[in-house]
């Protein structure tokens, strides 16, 4: 679905448009002419005013909607292909004529289910124009558009301001997401070293893992452009946006070093926890043995005269039942206290 239209200038934005959705269901739909004309239309517009540029929104779209918007504003085809593949890696590629392609992973935390949420944002940047095709209910860009129509200081710098808006939004998401994440390893973490770890609690460490991945999916393949962004070396940048994207490069390394603490805190945690549920496991066998020594004794000597041979002459004797059960309880007592002094019980 194309869900927005916009046109934008340094002076704000071209109030013609009609910002409806639109549907193209199949290749043969008369619907996708209108549509490719409405684009022609609106680029014509937009070039009438000086830094003028062309925003397209696009939602999950279908095929013929993504080929209408190529058909419009020429872009490459592999570039199309990535931005309809919803596994597509992270990533910032830019072409020898200084378009900018940008693949975005968008995250959110899930207070009820604990659980991080993903979606996906493709953003293309040339002269005159952004397109952005969303796959996934997550990350929606309406606070966005109505950021770049309050914001002259925005609109000057064209469809690059898109980009940066895009990805401001996107990167402050990485940043509440890794937060959210730390304050539930701090939870854990609290359990774990209550030297009473339970099953339950090594099953969340791996669930916080998991999450912990998506997030490191999201981040770490842009760590090498966040360097770029961070020393204003990324050579598409006009010199007025460096100090903007120089914010965003040290948000995404701030997460990226922040997501990889918490992945090597987590799997410090994970070995604990198994190591101290291997420690009371080896407390309970010492214990059980500590126990089994000390019922062996009366075992024994209940088996030695148990036999009942008549050449035992300790069993005419007056004394012997007493002294016996005595012999076992001294034992007893002697065994108690070398596996209490021990630790074993």
């Amino acid at each position: 679905m194309i869900r927005g239209l916009g046109a934008y200038h340094p002076g704000g934005a071209i109030d013609i448009v009609d910002d409806s959705p639109r549907h193209i269901p199949a290749d043969a739909d008369l619907t996708g002419e209108s549509v490719k004309a409405e684009l022609r239309d609106l680029l014509e517009s937009a070039r009438k005013h000086s830094g003028g540029f062309v925003w397209v929104g696009l939602l999950e779209p279908t095929k013929p909607e993504l080929l209408a918007v190529q058909e419009a504003f020429n872009l490459e085809h592999l570039q199309v292909e990535d931005a309809a593949n919803r596994r597509q890696r992270a990533k910032v590629d830019v072409s020898d004529d200084g378009t900018v392609f940008t693949v975005l992973k968008t995250l959110g935390y899930d207070e009820e289910s604990l659980a991080v949420e993903t979606g996906q944002v493709s953003i293309f940047t040339g002269p005159g124009y952004a397109i952005t095709v969303r796959q996934g209910s997550h990350g929606d860009l309406a606070s966005v558009r109505e950021r770049l129509k309050l914001s002259a200081a925005l609109r000057e710098h064209g469809s690059l301001s898109v980009l940066y808006a895009i990805m401001d939004m996107t990167v402050d998401g990485y940043l509440a997401v890794v937060d959210a994440v730390s304050e539930d390893v701090s939870e854990v973490e609290s359990d774990v070293f209550a030297m009473n770890p339970t099953n339950d609690v090594t099953k969340r460490i791996y669930e916080l893992k998991r999450e912990n991945m998506e997030a490191r999916r999201a981040v770490q393949p842009l760590a090498r452009v966040a360097h770029a962004f961070a020393d204003e070396t990324f050579e598409p940048m006009p010199e007025a946006l460096k100090p903007y994207f120089r914010d965003i490069g040290e948000h995404i390394l701030r997460a990226h070093d922040a997501i990889e603490s918490v992945d090597s805190l987590l799997m410090t945690m994970l070995m604990a926890s198994t190591a101290m549920q291997d420690l009371k496991q080896n407390a309970d066998t010492r214990k059980i043995s500590a126990w089994v020594a000390i019922a062996a004794v009366p075992t024994v000597a209940g088996g030695i005269y148990g036999m009942n041979f008549e050449n035992m002459p300790e069993l005419r004797w007056e004394w012997s039942y007493p002294v016996v059960l005595g012999a076992i309880a001294i034992i007893c007592l002697l065994l108690f206290r070398g596996f209490k002094r021990n630790g074993w019980l």
